[in-house]
């Protein structure tokens, strides 16, 4: 939770701010090189965020008592320095305190967060979390190679998000499209504003869960545009409402299913992984992925051994024991869900079913300590299932 308050705060600061700028904490920033230089380092590029005009070889130039506050937690009056002499040309923020805890040396690869509110008034935050340092870059549409620079565009991809919804919605000839342009038109979105394609195959964790929070605002908008004319002038009668409520509820329930099963399947394409969706098991089981696919399943002659099963619920408290007897042939069953967190008891329940469950990497902090190893994140179910059925 305290991560995600740093988040928000950084991310608030940097919108209300003069100025932004962004790095990571380099061994040199914290001391692990051994080198004399003190404080954090700012390249030429960022220098308006310290000094109104850049300085002047063999001198030096110092701004003392500049108010920064930390991690919106303390204050300390630092000091912005030029050192021009002999064969130094670079800038630095220094002054912090005899043992400052934030550049301690387990700091460094921290995002350092700086931000011009006033002049000799500054805030910064230190982002240590793959979680926090991912929100933030994705937040601004950057990619680690785009920081140690000014941040220059604020709030641009909260716009183009919102511009790029409106312009779909607009374009509609339904109420509602169907579920898999939904699904489509929330990842066409999303590269376009933060154009992290790379992280089907690099992240895939971090894009699915980025898809999903994407289709959702998609989904909300919509609804907002189809139905919140008539929230706000009212029903015709009690009936009315109660058929608008039923049918927005089960749109809602149909739609994060589906949902959730189209952006795997975008997933596995990117990573170019054999599969079919929805394949005819026994009976009228209708599996959600078997890997490599229906023939290969149903070829008496192909190896068990080489058929995985994924089974995907948005939230499985209860209804994951559905997945149990699905596609018969395959012994441990996969499932993927977004439910963060599971009682010991369904876990040691799932365990004796042979049900493994996959979740994104992020959430499997969230369940008890003592089952982590046994949950797989999506990279590596992919890294697994390649595996085993080539």
């Amino acid at each position: 939770m305290a991560d995600r308050i740093n988040l928000e705060k950084a991310i608030q600061e940097v919108n209300k701010g003069e100025l932004a700028f962004c790095k990571f904490l380099s061994a040199n920033d914290t001391g692990l090189t051994g080198a004399h230089q003190s404080g954090i380092y700012i390249p030429k590029s960022a220098v308006p965020i310290l000094f109104d005009k850049s300085g002047v070889r063999g001198a030096n130039r110092k701004l003392d008592s500049v108010k920064i506050r930390w991690q919106d937690d303390f204050t300390t009056e630092s000091c912005f320095t030029y050192y021009g002499k002999g064969t130094r040309n670079e800038y630095r923020v220094t002054k912090f305190g005899r043992g400052f805890e934030l550049l301690h040396k387990e700091h460094t690869g921290d995002l350092f967060v700086f931000v011009k509110r006033t002049e000799m008034d500054y805030a910064a935050y230190m982002l240590s979390t793959e979680e926090e340092i991912d929100g933030f870059l994705d937040y601004f549409g950057m990619s680690p190679t785009d920081t140690g620079t000014l941040i220059a565009q604020k709030i641009i991809p909260e716009e183009i998000k919102g511009q790029e919804i409106r312009k779909f919605i607009d374009s509609l000839d339904v109420d509602f499209p169907q579920a898999g342009i939904m699904s489509a038109t929330a990842r066409a979105i999303y590269n376009t504003v933060y154009d992290h394609i790379e992280n089907i195959v690099k992240k895939p964790d971090d894009e699915l869960v980025a898809w999903i929070h994407m289709e959702y605002d998609l989904f909300r908008q919509l609804e907002e545009a189809r139905y919140g004319k008539y929230v706000l002038h009212g029903f015709s009668s009690m009936q009315a409402f109660i058929d608008a409520a039923n049918s927005i509820l089960n749109r809602r329930k149909s739609r994060a299913g589906k949902s959730l099963e189209n952006h795997l399947a975008a997933i596995f394409d990117g990573n170019q992984l054999q599969y079919e969706a929805q394949i005819k098991s026994e009976g009228n089981k209708k599996p959600d992925f078997i890997f490599p696919g229906a023939a290969a399943y149903h070829d008496s002659a192909y190896s068990a051994g080489k058929l995985v099963f994924l089974g995907a619920k948005t939230t499985c408290k209860d209804r994951w024991r559905q997945v149990i007897n699905e596609a018969n042939r395959i012994g441990t069953k996969h499932l993927f869900t977004l439910q963060q967190s599971i009682s010991p008891q369904q876990l040691d329940e799932m365990k004796t079913e042979n049900v493994i469950l996959v979740v994104p990497k992020q959430y499997i902090k969230l369940y008890p300590p003592q089952y982590r190893e046994s949950i797989m994140s999506l990279r590596t179910f992919i890294d697994y299932t390649r595996e085993k059925i080539s």
